[in-house]
Parts: C-alpha cells; sequence; structure tokens
C-alpha cells in the first residue's frame, strides 16, 4: 500500500459517510453512503430501495468522503475508483457500520452492501490556517 493509499484511508476513517458515483442508463449519479475500512477495502451500506446498487454492482464506481463541511483547519478530500462487488457483512463489520437509518425518503430503510478495493486513490488538500494566509496577503 502507497503512502497516499495509507493516508487516504485513515483519513476514510475519520468520517462515516460519503458519495458513491457511477452512472445508470449512461447518465451519472451521485449517491450517499455509509462506509467502513477493512483490510483495505472500502466497504458500503446503501439503501436498496433507491435502486443505484443495480448500477454499481460489477461496475467500476468512484466513491468519496471529505471533511468540507467540518469547520477544520485543514480540509481533505479523498477519492477510490475500484469495481463494487456485492458481499455479506459479518457481525463485526455490522457491528462498524453502526446503526440502519430507520428510513430513507419516508420508506422503511432496507441495506445492500458492496464492497470496493481501491484500483486508484486520490488525495486532495486545502489548508485554510491563518498564518498561511498572512503570507498570501503580505
Amino acid at each position: 500500500m502507497s503512502s497516499e493509499e495509507a493516508r487516504a484511508i485513515e483519513l476514510l476513517g475519520r468520517v462515516p459517510y460519503g458519495r458513491v458515483a457511477t452512472s445508470m442508463r449512461a447518465l451519472p449519479f451521485v449517491a450517499p453512503a455509509r462506509h467502513i475500512v477493512v483490510d483495505g477495502c472500502v466497504l458500503l451500506r446503501l439503501h436498496a430501495g433507491l435502486g443505484y446498487h443495480h448500477a454499481c454492482l460489477g461496475s467500476v464506481v468512484a466513491y468519496g468522503a471529505d471533511n468540507l463541511g467540518s469547520g477544520e483547519v485543514d480540509v481533505w478530500s479523498v477519492q477510490f475508483t475500484g469495481t463494487a462487488e456485492p458481499f455479506e457483512p459479518t457481525a463485526g463489520e455490522l457491528a462498524l457500520f453502526g446503526d440502519d437509518p430507520r428510513a430513507v425518503d419516508g420508506e422503511p430503510f432496507d441495506p445492500v452492501y458492496m464492497r470496493i478495493e481501491p484500483q486508484f486513490v486520490t488525495v486532495h488538500s486545502l489548508d485554510y490556517s491563518k498564518e498561511r494566509q498572512l503570507k498570501y496577503v503580505a
């Protein structure tokens, strides 16, 4: 695992949700998903009722997460690209996912799980510290 991949995995562990992106009927879409990282793979939980998993399974997808709304000085964004495959989570993995939402768009939550083994990993960072901003003003 490269240092960038290790950094991306570490950052992903700091936030519980991200967005999975692929295309459905030749149109791009982005859907929210809960994630955990196990053995270098990104494991996702989505709501089956939306049907997005049908477009993802067996296809190359991008999964991204960030801390953009956190108010932190160091802002980051990670993206993993790989093939999404179905999987059945173990009891330990289910515990890591935590509680299911009660509903999605007003209908009862029906979980579906996917595994992404990252093929490409990208990490972006933005530094909003005051010290750095003052250098640019001077």
